[in-house]
């Protein structure tokens, strides 16, 4: 019996020169059916090597939100990227509460692993970002065109929330990370409290542990090269759920550690709010960081 999981695709079209599909699955992780978008470049379709990028949607998004509004397909057909979109929590599991909020449940799985019931049943994000789903990858496209030790990620609001984490706590998985405007110190705004309270448990000693600020506290890891945008017009900055001088402030103390090996650009955008057309117009510079790492 194969080990390898089935896909189905459920959609398949051109775009800049590569295929952009979108599959389904069943995941154990998730416990439900998954969907995913993989956008492979020429040379992938040529079945040349390339290096892989996820990109982690926000909160309410799906799979399709990124590929349909981004724009990024230029840029990573330029850069001979892979680049996989996935969902942003299981659907369909049926908990009750879970669709009662924008901000928690569907749409809203904050890629932690939950530990608190029903939530630790499906709504393990970080297990299925970190190693279901590049498993899955390897599984079934690392023979011919996927080259899954060239792994990067990124992310916008949530999921910059996520791709910090992924990256800070997978010990060199990931070479490459940026994010969009992202949730940087979740245990202090209302986003983060939230659902760090259902999902985690009230010990908030706990939620560090998903915290990408706190992470960076003690990070020892090998190199990362991170890149982060935040618009100066955005209302979740003003409204202090992004916190990314957090961030800023925990990177400065550790710089003069020689233990500490994160190379942090942090980027203020003025004018710039929390969209897709913010997202779209620096989406070009974040492949560009990834593909001068993993393309090197």
């Amino acid at each position: 019996m194969s080990d390898v999981t089935v896909l189905t695709e459920l959609s398949r079209s051109k775009c800049f020169g590569g295929h952009m599909v979108r599959y389904s699955h069943v995941s154990l992780v998730a416990q439900c059916t998954m969907k995913f978008h993989i956008f492979f470049p020429p040379k992938a379709l040529a079945n040349e090597k390339c290096a892989v990028v996820y990109f982690l949607s926000g909160l309410t998004c799906t799979d399709e939100n990124f590929v349909q509004k981004s724009g990024f397909q230029r840029y990573a057909a330029q850069h001979s990227l892979i680049v996989v979109a996935p969902d942003t929590s299981p659907r369909g599991l049926g908990y009750p509460g879970e669709t009662d909020s924008w901000d928690f449940g569907v749409g809203a799985g904050f890629y932690v692993d939950a530990t608190q019931q029903p939530w630790s049943n499906g709504y393990r994000m970080f297990s299925y970002i970190t190693s279901e789903l590049p498993s899955i990858i390897s599984a079934n496209f690392g023979s011919t065109s996927a080259d899954v030790s060239r792994s990067g990620i990124f992310g916008h609001s949530m999921g910059g929330h996520g791709a910090l984490i992924c990256a800070l706590k997978s010990n060199g998985a990931y070479k490459s990370v940026s994010a969009f405007a992202p949730i940087s110190n979740p245990v202090n705004c209302a986003w983060g409290k939230k659902a760090f309270t259902n999902y985690l448990g009230s010990d908030e000693s706990t939620w560090k542990a998903y915290d990408a600020t706190e992470l960076l506290k003690g990070y020892a890891g090998p190199a990362l090269p991170m890149l982060i945008d935040v618009g100066t017009s955005d209302k979740f900055l003003v409204e202090k759920q992004l916190l990314p001088d957090h961030l800023q402030a925990a990177h400065t103390l550790r710089k003069a550690d020689a233990n500490y090996h994160i190379e942090l650009e942090m980027r203020y955008q003025d004018g710039y709010d929390h969209g897709y057309f913010f997202i779209s117009t620096f989406v070009e510079d974040h492949l560009a960081h990834h593909a001068r790492i993993l393309n090197a």
